[in-house]
Order: C-alpha cells, then structure tokens, then sequence
C-alpha cells in the first residue's frame, strides 16, 4: 500500500486529488498539509509537512510557491519521494528541485495531463518540420482566480519547443508594446483569464496562406489528480533522481 499525503489537501485541487487517491486499491491518503482544515478530510490535516509524525511513501503537492520549500525540506529530511505540480515556482526553486533530486526522488511537471504531455511532443514534431517557414504562437485560457500568467504549462510548451529547434528563441508576451515587425526566432504566449474556464492551451502554426494548430483542452480538473496519482504510483519506490510525465509515459 502507497501511504500518500497531499499538500494543500483543502484546495479546489487538493479536494479533487483526494478524491482520486482515495479511488486506488493501492494507495491510501494518510494525512495532508494545509493551513486551514475544516473536520471534512476523513484523515489528520497538519499546518505544514515538518509536523507530521506518520511515515509517508509520497508527498503530492498540487499548492502554492509560497509553501515549497517546506515541502522539499521535509523530503529530504524524511527521503520521502515528492510529485511537485505547483505552477509559478521561480527558477531557484526549480534548480532547488534540481538539487533535491540528488539525494531523493522528485517528479516535476507543470501539468499532469497526459494529453497536454502528448501534445507536447507532436508540437515539438511540428515545430521541426515547419519552423522557419511558420510563425509559432501559443494561446492559453483559464479560469478566472488563477493568478499566474502565462501558465506553467504554456512555458513548459514553450521551453520544449524551443529545445527541440537549432535557434535560439525568444518569448513575446505583449506585443503592444513593441512595434515592429514579428521576428522569425519568436515564440508568442498569450494569457486569457475569464469564467470557469478549466485549461486550454493551443499551439498555432502560421505560414503563408495555411495553419496548423494544435489545441488541448480540460473540461475538469480530474484529469490533472488522474496523472498526479500515475506519477505518485511511479516514483514512490524510486530512491532518487528528477523525473517527468516523459517518464512515465515512456513506461506505458
């Protein structure tokens, strides 16, 4: 049994996640981590990881920058594997991440989609083949409360398509500040906030007279608990090392 606990459990995420872990035969949710418990978790909630005295195999957090660290410290001060989906997390945190890994496991992705992982690698196919020929813009939707922008998950495409490409590409968030002409070496990331818009991230293709655009799309956030439990159930007998959904979608 895959002992989990799940930090920021009374998020709108952390419920949804809950729910999931509860579902599998092979898992069980022992306690989360949130500064705010109502009674209503069915487990113990603990104001942060360092005060939790059970034995975890996996730490799932789903939360805030703001409550990273304490969730790497406590990993690496119990060697407990941890799936980070928290989006926003700066470049020091992600190199901290890096570091952690080192000594425990750590799974790290912006999105838990399968499909949005998916798409990624038939973006970066298409940005191979087209590239120099078509110009590149990625649009991304969400709801209204979410308070990063661009999303993780928009950056992540980005970053994958730019890796995959032999030039060196620069992001353009807001064009209107900048008049003049669109570069070939550019990738455009638009944000639209609004209503209850789960996720949506499109990848435009624009060449001469056509376009290709590659468009997923989440109706629910279960789909996002769905690949935090495949990535929970993948690392938790893991020892150390920085692991992705490439991972486990290359184990499917």
């Amino acid at each position: 049994m895959i002992k989990v606990a799940i930090n920021g459990i009374n998020g709108k995420m952390g419920k949804v996640l809950s729910a999931a872990v509860r579902n599998q035969e092979d898992m069980e949710l022992v306690c989360g981590f949130d500064i705010f418990d109502d009674g209503n978790n069915g487990c113990p909630v603990y104001k942060a990881p360092k005060d939790c005295p059970e034995k975890l195999d996996v730490v799932i957090d789903f939360s805030h920058p703001a409550l990273f660290e304490g969730v790497v410290e406590y990993g690496l001060s119990t060697k407990t594997p941890l799936v980070i989906a928290t989006t926003g997390l700066s470049p020091e945190q992600k190199e901290k991440m890096v570091e952690a890994s080192k000594e425990i496991a750590v799974f790290h992705s912006a999105n838990m989609s399968l499909g949005v992982n998916l798409l990624i690698d038939l973006v970066k196919q298409a940005a191979q083949v087209l590239y120099g020929n078509f110009d590149i813009e990625i649009i991304e939707k969400h709801h209204n409360q979410k308070i990063d922008a661009p999303s993780g998950t928009a950056l992540m495409i980005a970053d994958e398509i730019s890796d995959s490409l032999s030039d060196s590409m620069q992001y353009v968030y807001d064009r209107h500040s900048v008049r003049k002409k669109r570069e070939k070496a550019e990738i455009g990331i638009h944000a639209v906030r609004g209503g209850t818009i789960v996720g949506e991230h499109e990848v435009l293709f624009a060449g001469k007279d056509e376009m290709i655009s590659i468009t997923h799309t989440a109706t629910s956030k279960e789909i996002f608990a769905t690949g935090g439990v495949r990535a929970a159930r993948f690392i938790a007998s893991k020892t150390c090392g920085y692991y992705s959904m490439k991972d486990v979608i290359s184990n499917q």
